[in-house]
């Protein structure tokens, strides 16, 4: 189990007014609609969640360097857990012809308005009940998504993800090193139900028996 990031320099890349998103709405009911994971939470306003989740590349150099660090080949399978609208798994496509790509996301408006190149490989369902035979995808992955889930299903979700890899795995989810950091993911977040530090989520991760690599993002 190794920490290594992929995510941050995207994640940094985006400006965020933490205080204004409490105060400017009513946050409980933003987060109600944002729960639901449908059109609202991808496409409708920002306060509900992505504020219109389109295509535009930015994924490219994220492929870019998981490509490399795991050696992934044409003719290798990938599955990604919490896929959204399969942006990033597209691009793999594009950085390795011929990888086999999968997704599985729980929201169904995401998989029918996923990039179209690989919708034939899109699924609707969950993290913690993956359909998938033991050791099938030589790399498995998990990025902003598992900090969603209550502790009873993230156990279920990371063991899953332990089951179906070849060896190759990696989680990324929210996190918090200091009390600022804390109040900015309370004051930003609207889906998230596992807020821990990272230690917890390493202690988790070895109590669960997962072996694979992780990381995390912050609020600053």
């Amino acid at each position: 189990m190794a920490y290594i990031d992929f995510v941050s320099k995207l994640h940094k890349s985006t400006k965020r007014d933490y205080v204004d998103r409490v105060i400017r709405d009513d946050k409980a009911s933003c987060a109600a609609v944002a729960k639901e994971f449908g059109k609202d939470y991808w496409d409708g306003d920002r306060k509900y969640g992505y504020g219109g989740y389109k295509y535009d590349g930015r994924w490219r150099v994220v492929a870019e360097e998981m490509a490399k660090y795991y050696n992934l080949k044409p003719g290798q399978r990938i599955l990604d857990v919490g896929c959204g609208k399969g942006f990033l798994l597209y691009e793999f496509t594009q950085v390795v012809p011929g990888l086999e790509v999968y997704g599985i996301d729980f929201s169904q408006y995401a998989i029918e308005n996923s990039k179209e190149e690989i919708r034939q490989n899109l699924r609707v369902g969950l993290a913690q009940e993956l359909p998938y035979e033991d050791k099938t995808f030589d790399l498995v992955y998990s990025i902003t998504t598992l900090h969603n889930l209550y502790v009873f299903d993230l156990k279920k979700a990371i063991q899953h993800i332990e089951r179906v890899s070849k060896g190759n795995s990696y989680i990324m989810v929210e996190s918090y090193r200091n009390e600022a950091e804390k109040a900015n993911l309370l004051y930003w977040q609207l889906t998230c139900e596992g807020f821990y530090t990272p230690q917890e989520w390493e202690w988790l991760y070895k109590e669960w028996g997962y072996t694979g690599d992780y990381s995390f993002i912050y609020f600053e």
